[in-house]
């Protein structure tokens, strides 16, 4: 059984924390096809009362797939690894597949051909993407998950073996029929990425021979691809297995989540910091951020509909971004990592001392404001320029007017001399200097120390 702590929502908005058990390998729900359901995680399924009932007869082996497509897994991925939790709460068998032959293909765009990475390459993405699913998944009990690799039973197929055992069960109508297909055959499209299709759909048949697996989820940009294992494996094993997809999350635009104006929310901390991770969530729309928490956080239904309520009559105070961005953050870096990220927005805001913020949250606080560079070559700048260049005021007379009429912050402390310049002590770990005009309005700068 394992043990986290999960943010709860106190009295008067803000988030305490209590200790909370997510018995990973013993059933937490009496139906997680429901409780998938009302989270928002199906988009489709084969026969769904079919699978609702091989679900509730006892548990079963399922698989997701992530290819190594970049060092690190991002946000589409944690959806897919949710619903893994999900299921394995419910008593369910996970395996974890991470392609490392799948990687060296890549799965068809809708345009333009995938560059192929080197093999050395993707085999150093592997071993990373493996271990951040290891963490997100639990291996104890009976319901302990499996982790494989895709590369382990396709490295020594032969060309002959796989064309008569695979893919004379693949009509060339039926691939020729597929979205992904279709939208390319026009502008041009290989018979490598052609025949991804057939690869993913022997994983699917491998893992149920090896381990007995009935049930792939994933994406929905994935249905043809998961359909066609299902359909592989009738073919060729006279057997019923299902499949389940969930939805694109999307913002109230209809834009994909999981992207900022800086690209993708990776999980890793090295590609997407914890701040900017936390930052990202607390910034939820309110139009979505009930979507975004059913999904992300595994609060129980009644709380996240208590959540829900109060949000809708206080919105102002931000319950929901609050235990959305904790949760989360919690989940996929650690309660520690989430503490610091809080700190780290508190201070910015003049509640807290950022110089006591650790060396790599000031560096992930500069990265998020977009520090810009500011030359030190005359010495230390004046607070009039530094507050133009950080981007906080529009002019340097702007910049004097916010001095002089008592608005105008570095590092929090207010600066009363518009003829004031930056000092050593002003000067943050790393050369950051943080800059703030009211109450909200804040950027920063990145002394450069001239050679």
């Amino acid at each position: 059984m394992t043990k986290r702590t999960v943010p709860a929502v106190t009295g008067d908005g803000s988030l305490g924390h209590r200790a909370r058990c997510v018995p990973l390998g013993l059933p937490s729900v009496t139906d997680v096809f429901e409780e998938l359901s009302w989270r928002g995680l199906i988009a489709h399924s084969t026969d769904a009362e079919a699978l609702r009932a091989h679900l509730d007869a006892g548990p079963i082996t399922f698989y997701v797939g992530f290819d190594p497509t970049a060092p690190s897994i991002h946000m589409g991925n944690l959806v897919q690894m949710m619903v893994a939790r999900a299921l394995q709460r419910a008593g369910h068998r996970p395996i974890i597949l991470v392609g490392g032959s799948t990687g060296l293909i890549g799965d068809p765009k809708q345009a333009g051909e995938r560059s192929m990475n080197p093999r050395e390459l993707v085999g150093e993405w592997v071993t990373r993407i493996r271990d951040q699913v290891s963490r997100l998944i639990s291996f104890d009990g009976p319901s302990g998950a499996v982790v494989v690799n895709n590369y382990d039973w396709t490295a020594e197929l032969s060309t002959l073996d796989f064309l008569r055992d695979v893919g004379k069960h693949f009509p060339v109508n039926r691939m020729l029929d597929r979205e992904v297909v279709k939208a390319r055959l026009e502008s041009g499209i290989s018979y490598t990425e052609f025949s991804y299709v057939l690869l993913q759909s022997l994983d699917y048949r491998e893992l149920f021979r090896r381990h007995g697996c009935t049930l792939q989820t994933g994406g929905s940009d994935q249905w043809g691809n998961i359909t066609a294992g299902v359909e592989l494996i009738r073919r060729s094993e006279a057997a019923r297995v299902h499949a389940l997809a969930t939805p694109l999350l999307t913002k109230a635009d209809g834009t994909k989540f999981g992207k900022t104006e800086s690209g993708t929310v990776w999980l890793d901390p090295a590609m997407t910091s914890p701040y900017a991770f936390h930052q990202f969530f607390l910034n939820s729309e309110d139009a979505k951020v009930i979507d975004y928490l059913k999904v992300f956080s595994e609060r129980p239904r009644e709380e996240i509909e208590e959540i829900a309520a109060r949000s809708a009559e206080a919105p102002h105070l931000r319950i929901a971004q609050r235990a959305l961005a904790d949760d989360v953050t919690d989940l996929v870096h650690s309660p520690a990592e989430r503490e610091a990220a809080t700190e780290a927005a508190q201070a910015l805001f003049g509640r807290g001392d950022l110089a006591s913020l650790p060396a790599d949250t000031l560096r992930a606080v500069g990265a998020e404001l977009g520090a810009r560079s500011l030359s030190t070559e005359d010495g230390l700048p004046s607070v009039v320029d530094a507050l133009e260049v950080a981007g906080v005021v529009a002019s340097k007379s702007a910049a004097r007017r916010a001095i002089s009429e008592g608005g105008a912050y570095v590092n929090n402390a207010k600066v009363s001399d518009p003829a004031a310049r930056l000092t050593a002590d002003d000067v943050l770990p790393g050369g950051l200097v943080v800059l703030r005009r009211g109450r909200r309005t804040v950027g920063a700068v990145q002394l450069e120390v001239s050679a």
